[in-house]
């Protein structure tokens, strides 16, 4: 089904703006494509586009840079954060700073439509339809899991999760597996996504 919403995506990777302007296309999206963020900045696109797809790591301006910009003007705009780095603290970096979703390349294509259909559908700010779920899920998580939990969407790899919590690589390995199950997460960026949305990021360390 054709969409009249315009989708932006911004990234230095010519390959990458080609394949996500074709993915979005034959989902029945118009898209439009920018090398750098202050190109996409200047243009009327800026001012109407109804979600951002931004990759973080690009040299004229990162991402992060992009996304405080054009929530600045825009705070309604939704915006995806990409990235190929797995950089879990980046990842809240940026859902602090106003993303709608991170998600981790290589993405699955589903995935990221899926996102990018949920951002046009509805304000950025009012896309959390599924906090009561998420609640839920984390209410279902022992002490020692959610310790594991807020340890690991702080962007800590299993050995320091380890050394913190007083247990061994492997009793976190197994925690963690549990709480990914219990959290229905596919990704470390997914758990980052859920702690936000459930408000786990505001609370102290």
């Amino acid at each position: 089904m054709a969409d009249d919403s315009v989708v932006c995506v911004v990234d230095d990777d010519a390959g990458a703006r080609q394949s996500l302007s074709f993915l979005l296309g034959m989902a029945g999206m118009k898209a439009e494509a920018f090398e750098a963020g202050p190109h996409f900045l200047e243009s009327r696109a800026a001012d109407i586009c109804k979600c951002l797809i931004a990759d973080v790591r690009m040299p004229l301006m990162s991402g992060i840079e992009l996304l405080d910009a054009i929530k600045a003007r825009r705070p309604e705009l939704s915006v995806i954060v990409i990235t190929g780095h797995g950089d879990v603290p980046l990842a809240v970096e940026a859902m602090k700073s106003g993303a709608a979703d991170f998600i981790e390349k290589p993405f699955d294509n589903e995935r990221l439509l899926s996102s990018v259909r949920a951002a046009i559908s509805q304000p950025s700010e009012e896309m959390n339809p599924v906090k009561a779920a998420i609640e839920e899920r984390l209410n279902t998580l022992s002490s020692r899991e959610r310790q594991v939990l807020m340890s690991l969407v702080r962007g800590n790899p299993n050995k320091i999760v380890a050394y913190e919590l007083g247990i061994s690589a492997r009793t976190v390995e197994i925690h963690r597996a549990h709480v990914m199950s219990k959290m229905q997460a596919k990704s470390l960026a997914d758990l980052v996504r859920f702690a936000l949305v459930a408000g786990c990021l505001n609370e102290p360390g």
